[in-house]
């Protein structure tokens, strides 16, 4: 199944009111709230909507430092690509990882308390990845704008 314009305003008022009432949806978006409940149901089951969170905030964690690590593996073979990403998965600092195309392999975001910590972590886990060739670092020192919004 495809999205329609209601669909849309649905996923677009999800996306930053996660917690928003079934009944204050349907307001939002002209429907009755029954119709608006089983569009919501409808988006969930067939993938639209694949979860909900709670976004939290990281400097009130004491983490509040955003680090990209570039990985570059010594080869693409196969079992070195499983291997790295079945290890990288296992790392709780790490956010996000991405195969790329370009100068690196991988992508990494991750979260440390400060320079120190970030120096642990590689220690403990990003010094013993699998296959790892090269590994660059580059610590956030702003973030200038930050979504977990699709366009829809």
């Amino acid at each position: 199944m495809s999205v329609d314009a209601t669909d849309r305003r649905i996923l677009t008022v999800l996306q930053r009111q996660g917690r928003i009432s079934n009944a204050d949806l349907a307001e939002r978006i002209n429907l009755s709230p029954s119709a608006c409940h089983r569009r919501v149901q409808r988006l969930e089951a067939e993938g639209y909507i694949s979860g909900y969170v709670a976004l939290l905030d990281a400097r009130k964690l004491g983490v509040p430092a955003t680090v990209f690590v570039e990985i570059t593996l010594s080869t693409q073979a196969e079992d070195v690509l499983g291997a790295f990403e079945t290890a990288v998965a296992r790392i709780p600092d790490v956010l996000e990882c991405h195969l790329t195309a370009g100068t690196a392999d991988y992508i990494l975001k991750l979260v440390a308390e400060d320079t120190e910590d970030f120096a642990r972590i590689h220690r403990q886990h990003l010094a013993r990845l699998p296959g790892v060739a090269k590994m660059q670092s580059s610590f956030a020192l702003r973030t200038v704008c930050k979504t977990t919004a699709l366009p829809v």
